[in-house]
């Protein structure tokens, strides 16, 4: 279990700081998009292992939630950005 959470807790924090970059000059029509589908797969990831901890498979869980969190995250960005 021990193992599980710290697993969990690793991806988790390395999703959510790989999204602090340092921004450039150049010009990306999806950045907003690619920060809030970093953002929502670690959010996705936090609740799909803590989710998939309670029935004994956490990293099912976290992987189910990251990919979903992701994706969701993804499309959010795409629907605020072009607003």
């Amino acid at each position: 279990m021990k193992t599980q959470f710290a697993i969990i807790a690793g991806l988790t924090s390395a999703l959510t700081f790989s999204s602090c970059t340092q921004y450039t000059n150049t010009y990306d029509p999806n950045a907003h998009a690619k920060r809030t589908a970093i953002n929502g797969a670690a959010a996705g990831a936090i609740l799909g292992g803590i989710i998939g901890h309670q029935s004994g498979k956490g990293l099912e869980g976290a992987a189910l939630g990251a990919a979903a969190g992701g994706g969701g995250g993804y499309l959010y960005g795409k629907n605020q950005q072009a607003r």
